[in-house]
């Protein structure tokens, strides 16, 4: 039996409530209809319900992966009086749930309506870094410890990437409260995680693809991407992530050679990484925005970016070892991961977070 929603907790802004109010319409219209029962997980859920709170929706915006198939098989889009747009109004909810759930709430909603806050915000770290490189050079050191010292990198990093951290799982534990999540089971847990690894959703959960480039047109081009830039993504968190073990662990200091765990990790997770994220920005310039949240269309670009010339800044340094151009490769190297991090509870990695806490709690309501 599905386990019941929980009203929510937070007050939310007249604009959440807006767009909330305009969802809950076009679901109930969708629901009446059922034209598109077989598509993305979002329809099957919205199947199983006859009424739709305020949680319910935020629940459904969050599954939904914009892939626009609904859209083109409508038949009450405009000039229908019923003016149904799906894909946007729940994108809409999407983005707002993330500000709504992210603290402090202003610094999201400004971010997402100004994307290009991220190049200054990137401008500026790679400035900060330029200056200090010089004066945190260490005496002696090799790699890139010959620039900047490793406990210089941990006191600069750690901050920025566990305050992110934390703000995140605050978030996700308000979501998952507000939506009447229980505890979870290994079934679960193992469902989400076929869904996320394989982002069968973004195939419209049929298989032949989405429409997100082209109207009638399906294809898989944007999952595929997707893919190639979560993995490349994990790919290069796991690298760091022996580097690191190997480091404090093992007591195996950097550089380490071409075939070490972190370089066989890290280089295709940077060439995945950064041709996933060039593609998705290509395919969103081709997209309709009018399918999509269109307000925070800038935010989502400049993420997109951001996150590709992470792994691009990577391989790039990597290339240049041994060279004279490393300190200023490394300075921006580390202010593009700096920002990336800062930023991360703002920016729309967060629907990775969100995605899969909507997986989980949809497994749950599925059992």
């Amino acid at each position: 039996m599905p386990l019941k929603n929980r009203p929510m907790t937070n007050n939310m802004t007249d604009a959440f409530t807006g767009s909330i109010t305009e969802a809950q319409r076009q679901v109930q219209i969708c629901n009446a209809c059922r034209y598109c029962e077989g598509y993305c997980a979002v329809f099957p859920a919205i199947n199983r319900q006859r009424s739709f709170i305020q949680t319910d929706i935020i629940q459904l915006a969050n599954l939904c992966h914009n892939c626009q198939g609904c859209y083109h098989a409508c038949q009450y889009t405009d000039p229908h009086e019923f003016s149904i747009n799906l894909p946007k109004a729940l994108a809409d909810v999407r983005v707002k749930s993330w500000q709504h759930y992210s603290y402090p709430q202003w610094f999201a909603t400004r971010f997402q309506q100004h994307g290009v806050a991220v190049a200054v915000t990137l401008l500026l770290a790679v400035i900060l870094f330029l200056i200090l490189i010089p004066r945190l050079q260490p005496a002696s050191g090799e790699g890139f410890y010959a620039t900047l010292s490793h406990t210089a990198m941990v006191l600069l990093f750690a901050p920025a990437f566990i305050a992110p951290l934390i703000i995140i799982g605050a978030g996700i534990r308000h979501y998952w409260r507000d939506s009447g999540g229980a505890s979870l089971t290994l079934a679960h847990v193992g469902a989400a995680l076929r869904s996320a690894a394989t982002l069968k959703n973004l195939s419209g959960g049929q298989g032949q693809g989405c429409n997100f480039e082209d109207g009638d047109r399906f294809n898989n081009n944007r999952r595929w991407l997707h893919q190639a830039a979560m993995y490349g993504f994990l790919l290069c968190f796991a690298s760091t992530s022996s580097a690191t073990m190997m480091h404090y662990v093992f007591n195996l200091q950097a550089p380490y050679s071409l075939l070490s765990i972190p370089k066989l990790l890290g280089i295709p997770g940077g060439v995945l990484l950064t041709v996933g994220c060039v593609g998705l920005a290509w395919l969103k310039l081709r997209a309709d925005e009018s399918l999509g949240a269109s307000a925070v269309w800038g935010g989502e670009m400049a993420f997109t970016l951001l996150l590709g010339a992470t792994g691009a800044t990577g391989l790039a340094l990597y290339l240049a070892t041994g060279t004279p151009l490393v300190p200023t490769l490394l300075a921006i190297h580390l202010g593009t991961v700096l920002t990336l991090f800062v930023l991360m509870p703002y920016s729309k990695m967060m629907h990775g977070f969100f995605r899969m806490a909507a997986l989980l709690r949809d497994a749950q309501k599925q059992h």
